[in-house]
């Protein structure tokens, strides 16, 4: 395996001040300012978790990081998906800004089979539309979006100013599939962006409409009856879900759909007749995966194949499931050749990376995942969180008992699922899940992120513009991991960031081969001395003070 130690004195007594920082900061706020976001900045105790506040509204007038409940339903769930026709209900930036922001590519099998994601489909609607409704306006989106491209599925997503005006998106696409006709499935999303405080919100609304509208509408069992596996949360950014298709493909793994990376319809409604369910991103998925267990009885674990470490886990955790020495050796085998090229790229990486400093703020597992990666380089995690988290994300499954729910998480609809009575089937029998179980394999868990980030580091969700600037001026990580919002803002602070929500131009870095990609990206990153030598100009130049007067 890819060597993880490399713990110095030095990066010891940095942690040690973390604590004397966030007191710090934190009494820069306004008093009520500083006292709720005390509750979001935590020194970390990877024994004994700390109560993190998580899943609030950001403060008014703070610069946050976090997206809009549409963008969680469209842009992340639902916009991976190549042969639905996706429609923005709304004005036309909400459309534009869900459109291909994240990277996300696909790989028809042929050139005569749908692929919509290069488009970009809204309604438009402008002040006439606000005033005097805009549901006339979608219908004719609909029958134009269907005249120019027959497609099988039509889904609609509600914006900010759809929901102020009471614009029903259900009855439109009720009333259109009747008038269509011919089979197509067309369904809508409440997915305003102001209905929850962040994106999570949308994840959960997009898990409650597949599995309403899409997911077990197709009985046929297709391909291998053997070693049949949903991957969930995995959105094929840069390529990773191709990367990890590649590689259950040579351990001789089915992969029946990817919820949503390279994603189609049918995998979508065929995915109930796989044998078990891996989560990757638990924040924007793990809903589905729980509703599948309940109808279907197709259990759950979470896994986490970003590094080469934790791919080589991943791959053994689903041998470990079907419990069958052919997959068992060939997993081993295609772990053993594919770490040669691993080591070889580690090890030269490593000459530059080991005991450098980072810093990740991105959505999802994110935060938490690539941390496996720094580690194979040698480098420490510092200060890591979510921009969308719930506290279950950082403090682990266990506490979700105790997450008392307020009047944001009401705004999400909660349906009920039960136990499909001609098509529930277990998995696995009561003592065959003990026996794995017993044998160091966890169904339905998730530890979460402080158990693995060292003592003492900063864990920080719904990271402020503030936060971010004075630990980039405290500390002077080596490199700074975020979003797009946030890139420019440090790089001009002379510090490199990795943006990854989209790559930038990178990826894959999913798998063995996506492992190779990020030690090259972060060998180069690190050890680029250009940014020592951004300056702003008011650093080394004089520059003239003056006073307005009227």
């Amino acid at each position: 395996m890819i060597a993880v130690e490399d713990k110095t004195k030095a990066t010891d007594e940095l942690i040690a001040g973390l604590k004397e920082f966030r007191e710090e900061v934190i009494r820069k706020y306004p008093g009520k300012v500083g006292k709720k976001r005390a509750k979001g900045i935590m020194v970390n105790d990877p024994e004994s978790p700390p109560v993190i506040q998580a899943n609030v509204r950001t403060i008014p007038g703070i610069i946050t990081q976090r997206g809009c409940t549409y963008a969680g339903c469209k842009g992340v769930v639902l916009g991976p998906t190549r042969d639905i026709v996706n429609i923005t209900h709304g004005p036309i930036g909400c459309g534009f800004y869900s459109w291909l922001t994240r990277r996300n590519q696909t790989k028809p099998p042929t050139e005569d089979d749908a692929n919509f994601i290069p488009y970009c489909f809204s309604t438009d609607m402008q002040d006439s539309n606000i005033v005097f409704g805009g549901e006339e306006k979608l219908k004719q989106a609909i029958r134009e979006a269907y005249e120019l491209f027959h497609p099988k599925a039509i889904a609609v997503f509600s914006t900010c100013p759809v929901g102020l005006i009471g614009d029903d998106v259900h009855r439109v696409a009720r009333q259109m599939t009747e008038e269509i006709g011919g089979g197509i499935n067309i369904f809508g999303f409440s997915c305003e962006g102001y209905r929850g405080v962040s994106q999570s919100a949308g994840h959960h609304i997009a898990n409650n409409g597949l599995f309403k509208n899409l997911i077990g509408r197709d009985d046929e069992v297709r391909g291998s009856l053997k070693y049949r596996v949903n991957l969930l949360g995995e959105y094929n950014i840069g390529g990773d879900a191709f990367e990890l298709e590649r590689v259950f493909e040579k351990c001789g793994i089915h992969l029946i759909s990817t919820f949503s990376g390279n994603s189609t319809i049918q995998g979508f409604e065929n995915a109930h007749t796989a044998d078990l369910n891996m989560v990757m991103c638990h924040r924007s998925i793990n809903y589905v995966a729980e509703m599948m267990e309940t109808a279907f009885g197709i259990p759950w674990i979470k896994v986490q194949p970003l590094g080469a470490n934790s791919t080589a886990k991943m791959l053994r955790k689903i041998a470990q499931y079907f419990d069958e020495k052919e997959l068992t050796d060939r997993v081993e085998a295609v772990i053993a050749e594919e770490l040669v090229a691993v080591k070889t790229a580690c090890e030269k990486a490593r000459q530059k990376t080991v005991e450098k400093l980072a810093m990740l703020f991105v959505g999802g597992s994110r935060a938490h995942h690539y941390q496996d990666l720094f580690e194979e380089l040698g480098m420490t995690t510092i200060a890591a969180g979510y921009e969308f988290g719930h506290r279950d994300d950082y403090e682990g499954r266990r506490v979700i008992p105790t997450i008392q729910i307020d009047a944001d998480s009401r705004n999400i609809e909660e349906i009920t699922v039960s136990k499909d009575e001609t098509r529930y089937r277990p998995r696995k029998t009561d003592e065959e899940l003990k026996l794995l179980e017993a044998g160091g394999m966890e169904f339905n868990g998730y530890e979460g992120l402080m158990r693995q980030m060292r003592q003492g580091t900063l864990v920080i969700d719904d990271l402020s513009h503030y936060e971010m600037e004075k630990l980039i001026e405290r500390y002077h990580p080596d490199v700074f991991c975020a979003g797009i919002k946030e890139k420019f803002c440090v790089q001009k602070m002379g510090i490199p960031l990795k943006q990854l929500h989209n790559y930038d131009a990178g990826g894959p870095y999913a798998g063995f081969k996506g492992a190779i990609n990020f030690y090259r990206d972060i060998e180069m990153m690190v050890g680029c001395s250009i940014w020592k030598e951004v300056k702003a100009p008011w650093e080394s130049e004089d520059y003239i003070e003056a006073q307005f007067v009227y």
